[in-house]
């Protein structure tokens, strides 16, 4: 018990790394500030444009979207950042983890935002036309509310799926948390440092966590 207390709960070592691990979290929390808005960017645009009654429009970008949701996200930050210096593009470490989180988690936005938008029954459009809603109205004021509300559980798992990705850049040396937990832990020869950095992730987590129990009990609730 003493030797598992002294690798994994070693308060001294714990103290010691984290000022390194703080700053890891901070890295962590810029990188979800980046990729979170610039994926559901990305999935608003492909799921409006998948939506389209125009086969030629609406099957390139299915194949897009299954593409990129079938690859991997480590193997496609591996690609793009071992990959585009060959092309003479030297993007470093940001612009890799951005490119590569983009394309995956932008498609599995746009996923779950195409079924929110054909979830919305076409009445809903037609009444806001009747009304005398312009068309860009009738999807900012009518469809899209709507859609993103029958979604939203959905919406926030994969915000949470996203946020735990951006472990995934320590692989390519961006100092996020758990790339400075493991340097501190090649330092110490400990693993306490890795143990703070998970307690790190579910104190971040948690409440979202909890808020999505919250909301998907309550669309089963509504549908009882």
């Amino acid at each position: 018990m003493n030797e598992f207390v002294e690798a994994f709960l070693n308060l001294e070592i714990a103290a010691a790394a984290l000022p390194i691990l703080w700053m890891g979290l901070q890295q962590t929390l810029l990188l979800s500030a980046l990729t979170v808005p610039l994926g559901i960017t990305a999935g608003f645009a492909l799921a409006l444009l998948s939506t389209r009654r125009e086969r030629w429009v609406r099957w390139p970008l299915m194949a897009w979207i299954d593409t990129f949701r079938a690859i991997p996200p480590l193997v496609l930050l591996i690609l793009v950042y071992a990959g585009l210096p060959f092309a003479g593009l030297e993007i470093g470490p940001w612009g890799s983890v951005a490119i590569a989180f983009l394309l995956n988690t932008g498609a599995y936005y746009a996923e779950v935002l195409r079924a929110g938008i054909e979830s919305v029954p076409r009445g809903q459009a037609e009444a806001g036309r009747a009304l005398g809603l312009k068309p860009w109205q009738v999807w900012v004021f009518v469809v899209l509310p709507q859609a993103v509300r029958n979604v939203l559980p959905d919406l926030i798992g994969n915000t949470l799926e996203v946020v735990k990705l951006t472990s995934l850049a320590s692989v390519v040396a961006l100092p996020e948390l758990l790339f400075q937990a493991r340097q501190a832990q090649s330092v110490t020869y400990n693993a306490t440092p890795i143990l703070v950095a998970a307690l790190g992730y579910f104190l971040l987590l948690w409440p979202f966590v909890r808020l999505l129990s919250r909301l998907e009990n309550r669309q089963l609730a509504g549908r009882r």
